[in-house]
């Protein structure tokens, strides 16, 4: 077996734009941690672009973007376009925050994964990333 097989599931967690409210990016980073995940946190204020190099340089298998200042419709379609750029095909870009419904659907279209609202439980979260990987880490 391939030692990426073997290797925890790498989490990148980000902040994008000027969006400053980190708690529940913090809070699902520890939670995602105690699961056994190595998580990477980018901090606040991170460009797409930063986001994606991140990933890269990390060799993530995921991506998890909290978005509470209403511009997911920006950020998430600029960081699919950026990962199919740099050939991120097997990484989850995943997310949450306070996002309506009707755009998760649209987002969900694009490629993105499923997107969490505020207050779902952690194991939910923890489930979905563990599934995913196990699925499709190469």
């Amino acid at each position: 077996m391939s030692e990426k097989k073997l290797r925890p599931v790498r989490v990148v967690i980000a902040k994008v734009g000027l969006d400053g409210h980190d708690r529940g990016a913090k809070v699902i980073a520890a939670f995602l941690r105690d699961a056994g995940m190595e998580v990477i946190y980018t901090g606040l204020r991170q460009t797409p672009e930063m986001v994606v190099n991140t990933a890269l340089q990390e060799d993530a298998d995921v991506i998890g973007v909290s978005i509470l200042s209403g511009a997911h419709m920006t950020v998430f379609p600029r960081i699919v376009q950026l990962m199919k750029e740099k050939g991120l095909n097997d990484v989850l870009l995943t997310g949450g925050g306070i996002i309506p419904d009707h755009d998760m659907k649209k987002l969900n279209e694009m490629g993105v994964g499923k997107l969490f609202a505020p207050g779902t439980d952690t194991s939910e979260i923890i489930n979905y990333i563990t599934d995913y990987v196990n699925q499709n880490r190469r």
